[in-house]
């Protein structure tokens, strides 16, 4: 206890994250060790895998880290991911990507706009964007999976390999590095933590607070489009609710890494460790083949455990 008092408040979550990490990567290799006698979750290649698995998620959580430190939430993240994947094949060749990423900008500024001047709850209209997309592609595909393949760039960017590594983690890691400049070295970032702790005191100061907003809301789109061509290209074709799985599990590697729900404090170190934490959560799960009721289970109950570890003290904090 006295070793985790050390640490210091703000670095307390991650810390508990990469401990909870290495149980968990410990478990699965007592598991496979003893069920099949090896152990692939300490082999290079299957680390890589998953890393590169968890390439599409890591963008999600970072543009979602963004919009929560505002003391927002993104709910449109599934199907602006999927509308920008089915738009990126429909379109092909050299402007598949651009046109993915054209549907997250737009996305983006509709959802800021909507918060920022219209002041819905950003829950509500989030939702309500991401329910009229799924109505938008339905309408594009005529409720079919869309007949259309990946460009060979969208399937280099995230199937390939350079050097042995993935490309896609390169990719993870140049986004990783624009949201840790964008929050660290940047005014709009310096903004964002200002107006999350305190917006009305960040407009009295000077901050364009709107503006903010409406920027922190593009850049969480963006990165749900960048994770959609991603996806895109790693399957080889776009289809219909692809988008899903990515919602939940990116705003729990947010909240895992320390970031407050209510905005304002929050380091990009965290998310970066909650998304890996996720990541080999669910890859033990699937080893040790669990129904998915047990696995909403066992997924509930880890993030529970880790919020009620350092969450009263972030209250008391306050």
């Amino acid at each position: 206890m006295t070793l985790i008092n050390r640490i210091g408040p703000q670095n307390r979550p991650i810390a508990i994250a990469i401990g909870f990490t290495f149980a968990i990567i410990l478990v699965g290799t007592a598991y496979t060790l003893a069920t099949q006698g090896t152990m692939p979750m300490l082999q290079p290649n299957y680390l890589l895998q998953q890393l590169q698995i968890g390439s599409f998620l890591g963008i999600c959580a970072a543009g979602m880290m963004v919009v929560i430190l505002m003391g927002h939430i993104d709910l449109s993240v599934p199907w602006t991911l999927t509308a920008a994947a089915m738009m990126a094949t429909t379109v092909g060749g050299p402007w598949a990507i651009p046109a993915g990423l054209a549907v997250g900008l737009l996305v983006g500024v509709v959802n800021g706009l909507g918060v920022s001047y219209l002041r819905i709850p950003s829950m509500i209209f989030t939702l309500g964007v991401d329910s009229v997309l799924r109505g938008l592609m339905v309408a594009h595909t005529g409720g079919f999976a869309p007949q259309t393949e990946a460009t060979p760039l969208m399937r280099f960017l995230a199937a390939d390999r350079i050097l042995g590594l993935p490309v896609a983690i390169f990719v993870w890691a140049a986004v990783s590095i624009l949201i840790t400049v964008m929050l660290t070295r940047t005014g709009f970032g310096k903004s964002i933590y200002a107006t999350g702790a305190k917006e009305g005191a960040a407009y009295l100061s000077g901050i364009r607070t709107r503006r903010v907003v409406i920027g922190a809301f593009v850049t969480s789109s963006l990165c749900a489009a960048t994770a959609g061509v991603l996806l895109a290209g790693y399957s080889a074709k776009a289809y219909q609710g692809m988008g899903g799985p990515f919602l939940l599990p990116a705003i729990a590697a947010v909240v895992l890494g320390g970031t407050h729900i209510l905005g304002g404090r929050g380091r990009y170190l965290g998310t970066l460790v909650g998304v890996i934490l996720i990541v080999f959560l669910n890859s033990v799960l699937s080893i040790m083949q669990m129904s998915e009721a047990y696995r909403q289970i066992i997924y509930g109950v880890v993030i529970i455990v880790m919020l009620l570890i350092y969450g009263r003290e972030g209250q008391r904090r306050q």
